[in-house]
């Protein structure tokens, strides 16, 4: 996961931190696919080499708070000890690394229900890192991502009307 540095315009005098995510961006006219994107995205925001040998696949198509489509590309990094970042200061702020037994403690998910209108809306996972919160959009691509690599041991939090059959989680 990263933390994206937000430029401020030259006389603003604050630097402001976005939420974390991972590494991505818009395609461009040299990227032939979207796994060309992911893997030069990752490039440039981390300075990490990845071939596409490393890519397992393609999650579906999932709109941004704007209506873009955003295309989660999975790829294996390998051990986490061996993991040599180079992030680029001008886009990446922090990167942090959570291991996959980390995300499937419970103690580590947890939801945000969502009302609108005065009414229950929508109910959104987060994963919870020491400081660090994964919400939003990166929360829902790792929840995608659990409940393929860990199917037995991850439970959707994820649920918006008319989207899924099942009923909402259960509210303690």
């Amino acid at each position: 996961f990263v933390s994206a540095a937000e430029i401020p315009p030259p006389d603003s005098g604050t630097r402001k931190h976005d939420p974390a995510h991972f590494p991505g961006g818009k395609r461009e006219a040299s990227d032939g696919d979207a796994v060309a994107t992911a893997l030069r995205e990752t490039r440039e925001e981390l300075g990490l080499e990845l071939g596409e040998g490393s890519v397992w696949g393609m999650l579906r198509s999932l709109p941004d708070r704007q209506g873009m489509l955003v295309v989660p590309v999975v790829a294996n990094l390998g051990p986490l000890e061996n993991l040599k970042l180079s992030p680029n200061p001008e886009e990446v702020a922090e990167t942090f690394t959570l291991p996959l037994a980390h995300l499937l403690r419970e103690e580590n998910q947890g939801y945000t229900h969502f009302r609108t209108g005065g009414r229950y809306g929508y109910t959104l996972p987060v994963f919870l890192h020491g400081p660090h919160r994964v919400w939003g959009l990166t929360a829902i691509i790792t929840e995608l991502t659990l409940e393929l690599l860990a199917p037995e041991r991850y439970r959707r939090k994820t649920y918006v009307p008319g989207r899924h059959l099942a009923a909402p989680p259960h509210r303690a």
